[in-house]
This record gives C-alpha cells, structure tokens and sequence, in this order.
C-alpha cells in the first residue's frame, strides 16, 4: 500500500497592534502634590531672582570701578558713593557710542561717564578714563581687559577695588572681574536701584521682565566661561 504523506503545518507569528501592560500613574494626590511643589519653587525664583542678580557686596577698597553705559540715574547713585571719600581712584569704563558720535564730542562711554560725574563735583584728578575697544558681543569682559591692561601698563599697583554697575547686571560683571583681575586684586561689587521699575515686583513691568531673564541668562552663560585677561 502506498506510504500516506504528512505534511508538516507551519504555524506563522500572531501579529499584535496593541497590548496590555500595567504601569504607574500619579494618583490625584501626587499630581497636587507636585503642582503645589512646582508653585512654590516658581514663586521663590520669582521673588530671590532680582535680589540675587543684583548683588552688592562692597568692600574696603582703594578705587571704584564705574560701568560708563549707567543711566544718569544710576550714576547719581555712584556720586553718592564716590563722596562717602574712601576712594582716591574713580575709573570709568565703556565701549565707543555706536549711535550720535558726530553729534557729540565724546567717543565713548567711559568718557560720558567721566564726564558725567565731574559735572556732579568729582574732582578732575580722581578721575581716569578707561575706554573699552569696539567688541561685538562680551563688552564686559572686553571692559575688564582693557582696565587690567591700563592697571599693567601704570606704575599705580591696586590692591582692591569696588565695582559699581547697574541692577541685575551686577552678579554677571562681578563674575567677569573677579576672573579677569585674579589673584592680585580683591574685587567688590554695587548695584545700582533701577529706576525703570520696581524691583520688588519686577514682574509687572515689560522692563522689568526684559532685564531680569536676560540678565539670568546671560550669568548662566558667564558661569560656563573661563574669563581671562
């Protein structure tokens, strides 16, 4: 009799869309939880972000270093600092003036800011211009080389200085020159009262708002930088 042939049936994969598998989710609880939480951390950065960013931590110090591109404001404020007459120095720094310079006869910050504070009554023979070159981006740091460089080339050896500057600038330019003038000079820092806005609720002006993030962002990027002369 004739041998039967088996044939062998294949069996082809069971192709599945979907599946079931546990996972965990937050229950009602752990969603408040992590709102609540979330809230308070917003409403701490809010209020301790201004107070951080503008610093001032002054020190005994032999001259002041005064940021050229302040508002009249703000440089008011360093005159009020400069007659407290501890400082022999006053050095003003800045970039040249991009806009108006063949309206005026000075070429740069430094020089407005210098000439600025003589008119307030800060006698001519404190007073020492640093101007910054034209830089496209980091005019900081640009402004501390340049005063490093004045202080190498002088036969004035300081020792400490207080630099004053405005607002929510100070955390990221007393970052700046402190790296900059390492290790030889002790550097403090001032900051000026903004008076655009309140600083106690900056969150409710557009000025406010402006200079507090980009202040914030700009020291996060300075903290990621090696700043040298």
């Amino acid at each position: 009799m004739p041998t039967k042939t088996r044939y062998k049936k294949h069996k082809f994969p069971k192709i599945q869309f979907i599946k079931r598998q546990e996972m965990w989710m937050l229950t009602l609880q752990g969603l408040v939880s992590i709102f609540v939480i979330a809230a308070i951390l917003l409403v701490f950065m809010i209020t301790h972000i201004h107070p951080f960013l503008a610093v001032t931590s002054p020190i005994k110090a032999e001259a002041l270093v005064v940021e050229g591109w302040l508002t009249d404001e703000a440089l008011k404020q360093a005159f009020a600092e400069i007659s407290t007459g501890t400082y022999r120095q006053i050095f003003t720094t800045g970039v040249p003036v991009e806009r108006g310079s063949y309206l005026v006869k000075y070429k740069n910050f430094a020089e407005i800011a210098a000439a600025t504070l003589k008119e307030m009554g800060v006698p001519k023979e404190k007073l020492v211009v640093v101007p910054t070159p034209k830089v496209i981006k980091d005019r900081t740091h640009a402004s501390a080389v340049a005063f490093h460089q004045w202080l190498s080339s002088s036969n004035d050896q300081l020792e400490s200085v207080n630099l004053f500057t405005n607002d929510a600038h100070a955390r990221r330019s007393w970052l700046i020159y402190k790296q900059v003038l390492a290790p030889k000079i002790k550097v403090g820092v001032i900051a000026a009262d903004p008076s655009e806005y309140d600083p106690k609720k900056w969150w409710v002006s557009s000025e406010g708002v402006r200079t507090v993030i980009s202040e914030a962002i700009a020291y996060i990027y300075a903290l990621f930088v090696k700043w040298k002369a």
